[in-house]
This record gives C-alpha cells, sequence and structure tokens, in this order.
C-alpha cells in the first residue's frame, strides 16, 4: 500500500470469503450510500463471491458550485481550463490506488479486482485503474470522460495497457456531454484497449438498461 496516503472512509457489503472486490466511487457531492443503491439491480451469479466498496469522497469547497464544501474528489473550476483539478484528481488517484492495494493485502488477487464510478467517480477509477502498477480485472466509468486525455499516454502502466473498460453515457447529459465521453473513448481505443462502449437515452444519471449491460460486462470480467 502506498505510504503517506489517508485511506478515505468505505461502506462494504459482501462474504467474508470473497475471492474479488469492486470498488465503485460517487459523483459530485453524494457520498458511498448513492451507489450502494445500485446493487439490488446488479443481477450476478448465484456462486459469486464479490466484495462491494463504496468510498466516502473527502469534503472540500468547490468552485463551481459557489465554492460549497461538499464531498468532492476534485475541485472543479471552470475558469482554470478545461481540464482543471490536476492536483486534486492526483491525490484522489493515489486514495483509490491505496484501497485497491488494501484489497491485494486482503487476499483478493489484482486480477479479481475492478475499479469503477460515476462522474467524478468514474474520472478518479480511470486514471488510478490506467495507472495501478497491477493488472486488474477491469475499469468501468458511467456518465463520465478521461482526464487530460491528450497527456493520457504519459500516466498509463504497462501493466494494464490492456485492460477491460466498460463505459456508458447519456446521450442528453447536460454536465457531461457525450463528446467529452467519446473523445476518452476514442483515446483509448486507439491505444489498443479493450472498451465496451454503451450510450442511453438519458441525462446525467444510471438506467436499469445500463446496469443490465453492467453486470454482463462484470460476470465476464470476472469469470473463473
Amino acid at each position: 500500500m502506498p505510504e503517506a496516503v489517508e485511506l478515505p472512509e468505505v461502506i462494504e457489503t459482501g462474504p467474508e470469503d470473497a475471492d474479488a472486490s469492486i470498488l465503485l466511487l460517487h459523483g459530485l457531492g453524494a457520498d458511498g450510500h448513492d451507489l450502494e443503491g445500485i446493487l439490488p439491480h446488479l443481477q450476478r451469479p448465484a456462486e459469486a463471491r464479490w466484495r462491494f466498496i463504496f468510498p466516502h469522497a473527502p469534503k472540500r469547497p468547490v468552485t463551481i458550485n459557489g465554492g460549497m464544501t461538499m464531498r468532492a474528489w476534485y475541485d472543479i473550476d471552470p475558469g482554470a481550463g478545461f481540464d482543471s483539478g490536476s492536483a486534486d484528481i492526483r491525490a484522489s488517484a493515489a486514495q483509490a490506488a491505496a484501497l485497491i492495494a488494501r484489497e491485494e493485502t486482503r487476499g483478493i488477487k489484482p486480477g479479481r479486482i475492478i475499479i469503477g464510478g460515476f462522474s467524478q467517480g468514474g474520472v478518479i477509477a480511470l486514471e488510478a485503474g490506467l495507472g495501478y502498477p497491477r493488472r486488474l480485472a477491469g475499469i468501468v466509468g458511467l456518465s463520465t470522460y478521461l482526464h487530460d486525455h491528450a497527456r493520457v499516454t504519459e500516466r498509463l502502466s504497462l501493466a494494464n495497457a490492456e485492460v477491460r473498460v466498460f463505459m456508458a453515457h447519456g446521450l442528453m447529459d447536460p454536465m457531461i456531454p457525450i463528446q467529452r465521453a467519446a473523445t476518452g473513448r476514442s483515446t483509448l481505443t486507439d491505444l489498443g484497449y479493450p472498451l465496451t462502449w454503451r450510450e442511453y437515452p438519458m441525462g446525467h444519471e444510471i438506467c436499469l438498461e445500463e446496469l443490465q449491460a453492467l453486470a454482463a460486462w462484470l460476470e465476464q470480467s470476472l469469470a473463473p
């Protein structure tokens, strides 16, 4: 586990003898309970022994919301450029990587770990997963984008050079336009990542059809 990285508080659910871990990071202003609510809609194999982990982001002032303090993986400052928040993103990605490393110390092999997230959480999941030094089972990005895509090759890990990626987005997303998400998709596809892409007639949200597609992808990614 990386030193000097404070682990965020988490919610966990799953069997004591779990053989796989799925970390899911929430979006701006929410907390770990937000994504905990998708579990009843994620159909899983009867024999699956998966541990789900829902971290809470730290509380910080968020510029785009008038400086209000809320749970956020990074600040969003529209006046600081298209890909602002890099320092916060690096710090949060380090926390996410430390959570992955903790799962390894608990006996879960890297190839049985998936990291994912929604919106801001998806940005951190992509950042942490693509740069993790040991090969993971997969990365999930829901209604999100790839941070600083033009320089992403500087931050990639060779161990995860061909890791499976699942991305889904709403066609009418007013918060993160689908074009921004599609830029990340194209970047990763051009780099050779096996990427599953789904788009739905929705806004900045998660729909049932998306969860069904994600459940099937999780089962494939964590197949024995």
